[in-house]
C-alpha cells in the first residue's frame, strides 16, 4: 500500500494554509501521496464541542501572532486574513468539485494564496466566482447535492477518526493535528518504508 498523508484542511484555518506549504516537500522526501480532505471546521467543531479560540481571552490575538511566527519560520509569505472569521462552505465546495473535475492542483493553491497572502475574501461571491473562473471550473458546479453530501461526509469521517480541528493529518490511522505536528507527520511515513 502506497503511503499517504490524508489532510482534513478548512480554508478558514490560517494554519491549514502554513501546513499546506510544507506538505509538498514532506511528500517528495518520503515519496508519500497527499490526499486532500476539505471539511467544514464549524462542522467539525460543533461536533465536537470545540468552541475555538475566539472567546478564550487573549487567544485570538495570540493566535495571529503565532501564524506570523509560522509563516517567518517557515519562509512562507503570509497575512492574516483581514475578513477572519470568514464563511467558507462556498470555497470549499468549490475545492470538492475542482477534485471531481480534475481541477483541484489549480484551485487549491490559488485558494489559499488569495485568502492568507493576499487578504481577499472568498465568502464573497463575486470573489469566488473570478478564482473559480481563473481555474477553469464553471460556478454552477459548486451547488450541486454530490458536492455538498460529500463535504459532509469528510467532516463527518474526520470527526468519526478523532479529528476536532483543522488542520488534522492520517498517516497509516495515526492522527497528528496541527501544523506544529508535521515533524512527527514525517515521522509517521519514514517509519513505514
Amino acid at each position: 500500500m502506497a503511503r499517504q498523508i490524508e489532510f482534513f484542511y478548512d480554508y478558514l484555518s490560517p494554519f491549514s494554509y502554513l501546513a499546506d506549504t510544507q506538505l509538498p516537500a514532506i511528500a517528495r522526501r518520503t515519496g508519500a501521496e497527499i490526499v486532500y480532505r476539505p471539511v467544514l471546521l464549524g462542522a467539525i467543531m460543533k461536533a465536537t464541542g470545540n468552541s475555538g479560540p475566539l472567546p478564550i481571552q487573549g487567544k485570538a490575538g495570540y493566535n495571529v501572532a503565532d501564524f506570523q511566527r509560522w509563516a517567518r519560520r517557515y519562509g512562507v509569505p503570509a497575512q492574516f486574513s483581514p475578513h477572519f472569521p470568514f464563511n467558507t462552505i462556498s470555497v470549499l465546495r468549490a475545492a470538492v468539485a475542482a477534485q471531481r473535475y480534475g481541477r483541484f492542483v489549480e484551485f487549491h493553491s490559488a485558494a489559499f494564496r488569495a485568502i492568507w497572502e493576499h487578504g481577499q475574501d472568498l465568502s464573497k461571491e463575486d470573489a469566488l466566482r473570478m478564482l473559480l473562473s481563473e481555474v477553469g471550473i464553471d460556478a454552477a458546479l459548486i451547488d450541486g447535492d454530490e458536492i455538498k453530501n460529500q463535504l459532509r461526509v469528510n467532516a463527518d469521517e474526520a470527526v468519526s477518526r478523532g479529528a476536532f480541528g483543522a488542520p488534522t493529518f492520517f498517516v497509516a490511522g495515526e492522527m497528528f493535528w496541527g501544523n506544529d505536528r508535521l515533524e512527527f507527520v514525517e515521522e509517521a511515513l519514514v517509519r513505514r518504508e
